[in-house]
């Protein structure tokens, strides 16, 4: 019998805006399983997190725990060999020629995108889900909404099937990011949020802010800070 459930594959990587995406696509889809990729990061934090994330998800939440399904990882070590990061090198966040930041890697989500499809379509796995943001973000060319929408098409052209991808971030500030996550899930999700997600480049988890563990200094840490300031004075 064709199983007729509302199903999603989603891009996680442990980190706040994953996490948000997660707990949307769990109160959103009938059945859930979640994507990783290990592509030599500078740091191996976030492969850990993101295991704590969907322990603790279980735990806290059990009326996800049905919808929750198998988690999948992907080895993409051939994108950090390749990749002059600050998020695959050990080097000093900077901006380059082009006035992008050095933690940008080329091809990233649309090598992500690819992978992700791939095993979707060997899952049933149709529709993916991403944290890529236009309203937060470092500028990168690969979470604007015109490239994932080319890169969409030539997915469902070059596989034959129609696939589509869920973007619940990509016009909301950090500060609604928090909003959100405190709309699906409670002081529960933001608590997980704040304790157990990972999002700053440096890979730093030895001090606890007020808005979660980082360096404090790096573009991703401040840009969370910032946004967590924000929703705070709104609450």
């Amino acid at each position: 019998m064709t199983d007729k459930r509302s199903k999603a594959l989603i891009m996680f990587s442990g980190g706040q805006d994953s996490a948000t995406c997660l707990a949307w696509a769990l109160d959103k889809f009938d059945y859930v399983e979640t994507l990783g990729f290990n592509y030599e990061q500078r740091h191996s934090i976030e492969m850990q997190c993101r295991q704590r994330v969907l322990a603790n998800m279980r735990a806290a939440f059990p009326n996800w725990t049905g919808t929750l399904g198998d988690d999948h990882i992907i080895d993409l070590s051939a994108l950090g060999a390749m990749s002059d990061t600050s998020l695959t090198r050990d080097v000093e966040i900077s901006l380059s020629e082009e006035g992008l930041p050095n933690t940008f890697v080329p091809g990233r989500n649309l090598i992500f995108l690819n992978f992700a499809a791939a095993l979707g379509y060997r899952r049933g796995l149709t529709t993916l889900i991403g944290g890529m943001c236009e309203a937060d973000f470092s500028g990168y060319p690969d979470c604007r909404i015109e490239t994932l929408n080319a890169q969409m098409k030539a997915i469902s052209l070059g596989m034959d099937r129609t696939f589509t991808l869920e973007t619940p971030l990509m016009h909301l500030s950090k500060a609604q990011a928090w909003a959100l996550a405190h709309e699906l899930g409670g002081q529960g999700l933001i608590d997980l949020i704040l304790e157990d997600t990972h999002s700053c480049y440096k890979g730093e988890r030895k001090v606890r802010h007020d808005w979660g563990y980082g360096c404090g200094t790096c573009p991703a840490c401040d840009l969370r800070a910032k946004g967590w300031e924000s929703y705070s004075r709104g609450l």
